[in-house]
């Protein structure tokens, strides 16, 4: 059986990588905006930025995050963004620190030509996180765009397969994921990243698009890995990885109507229909 490709227009994605600062709101999104006209001279139609990128990452204190956390679509940093989007007529997903109440959740923003289209909220807090952060609450949500299906996801959610799997069933057809990935234990630095493995892996088993923007530097005695990618729905990588050290803006041509010819792996093999949810739920 032939599975024929959707006629749909292609468009082209960009993944920033860069350093955010430790509590500095105002400048971060200055340096957030000026990257944003740069991929967006270059064609840009979707944007993703790092993980928490408006307020940097490593927290001394619980009263440090109230600082500089704010509701999500109300605060300073998701306006600035919904109308960099508006304006520049194109979607942007940036991790933000975010507010809701007394509870603090690391979040991340979809916004686009329209506005504000939506937030996911990170379900799998890393080390630290745990003491600031509530586990996420809005669940796996799928956004029915004008160019597409977006999902969205952060860091170490990526290692929970269940994540993507879950997504491509809801229809995702990109999963854009801001990250500070930091060094795996025990891995050496000429390796691969785990990170980039597991969403490689994750694309081609459910043949869909990623992409993950990662930080730079050293925060606090904290090392990030850089090493950004946008990977295709055959596994394989499209851009990247970017650098360890080095700011990067990583762009590539997607094509997602290209999806459901991705998915038929040979005559009589599709990675979605193939599933025996009989056996595993």
């Amino acid at each position: 059986m032939t599975v024929e490709a959707e006629t749909r227009p292609a468009l082209k994605i960009a993944c920033v990588q860069f350093e955010p600062v430790i509590g500095d709101v105002a400048g971060n999104l200055a340096a957030m905006e000026k990257r944003i006209r740069a991929a967006h001279r270059e064609g840009a139609a979707v944007i993703v930025l790092p993980e928490l990128a408006d307020s940097g990452y490593v927290f001394n204190d619980i009263e440090e995050v109230g600082r500089l956390a704010a509701p999500i679509p109300e605060g300073e940093s998701s306006r600035r963004l919904i109308a960099l989007a508006q304006e520049l007529k194109l979607y942007i997903v940036s991790g933000l620190a975010e507010r809701d109440g007394e509870s603090f959740y690391n979040s991340a923003v979809l916004c686009g030509p329209k506005g504000y289209v939506g937030k996911f909220r990170k379900l799998h807090l890393w080390n630290r996180e745990k003491l600031f952060f509530e586990p996420g609450n809005l669940g796996l949500p799928v956004f029915d765009t004008g160019i597409g299906k977006i999902g969205m996801a952060i860091c170490y959610d990526g290692w929970f397969p269940e994540i993507f799997r879950q997504m491509a069933l809801k229809g995702a057809e990109l999963i854009c994921i801001p990250t500070n990935w930091v060094p795996m234990p025990g891995q050496d630095r000429s390796v691969e990243p785990m990170a980039n493995i597991l969403h490689k892996a994750a694309a081609h088993s459910n043949a869909i698009y990623i992409a993950c923007a990662d930080r730079i530097g050293v925060e606090r005695g904290q090392p990030f890995i850089g090493a950004s990618l946008i990977v295709g729905p055959t596994g394989q990588p499209i851009a990247g990885p970017a650098g360890y050290d080095t700011e990067e803006i990583l762009s590539a041509t997607i094509s997602l109507g290209d999806l459901k010819t991705s998915r038929t792996l040979s005559e009589r093999n599709d990675v979605i229909a193939d599933r025996r949810p009989d056996v595993y739920g």
